[in-house]
């Protein structure tokens, strides 16, 4: 089972944070209008394989469907996630 870790949601910086271990993983945002555009995941290579991206992805894409944002996705991690979880695709 993966662990759950602490998604803070950082809308100064637009971005979804996780600290694990002295190490910030991040999914980055942008704001236009009433669509959010999900540009980049970044993971540190050493904490990689602990399901931390999709926890960023899945914390932004409820964030979304709370807030009733229309989602658009640059970033490849996103998009792949969203293929994944198809209860997402309606965001798009």
């Amino acid at each position: 089972m993966t662990e759950r870790y602490q998604v803070h949601h950082n809308p100064t910086a637009n971005r979804f944070e996780i600290q694990v271990e002295g190490q910030l993983a991040v999914l980055e945002y942008r704001m236009d209008g009433n669509t959010i555009n999900f540009t980049h995941t970044l993971v540190p290579a050493e904490l990689e394989g602990r399901g931390i991206g999709s926890q960023l992805a899945q914390a932004a894409l409820e964030y979304a469907r709370e807030m009733s944002f229309k989602v658009f996705v640059t970033c490849w991690f996103v998009a792949g996630y969203i293929e994944r979880h198809p209860e997402y695709k309606s965001l798009l």
